[in-house]
């Protein structure tokens, strides 16, 4: 997994406040979506890897840095990839363009 992942999506109405402008906590739901289908495009899930495991994928932490804001209606793409892994755990980066 230390290839890019990418996940496509489009913010939704539900996404966004009156404005039409992406909720900041929502860039958070977006980032973990990518996380699960990176997770699924290795032939995993989060239930297999719990039930097979015993294991859960947590957020540790987490540092965002908004430089513009996403719109209702635009199409988004989520890149994903991990920067190092130890035996316990590994340091992903996200970026949503």
């Amino acid at each position: 997994m230390h290839d890019n992942f990418f996940h496509k999506l489009k913010v939704y109405y539900e996404d966004t406040d009156s404005g039409g402008v992406v909720y900041y906590a929502n860039y958070l739901k977006f980032l973990e979506r990518a996380r699960t289908e990176a997770l699924f495009s290795l032939g995993y899930s989060n239930k297999k890897v719990k039930d097979e495991f015993d294991s859960l994928i947590i957020v540790k932490s987490c540092n965002i840095e908004y430089k513009k804001p996403a719109h209702l209606e635009n199409n988004l793409t989520v890149r994903s990839f991990v920067k190092s892994i130890t035996k316990t755990s590994f340091f992903m980066n996200q970026i949503i363009t």
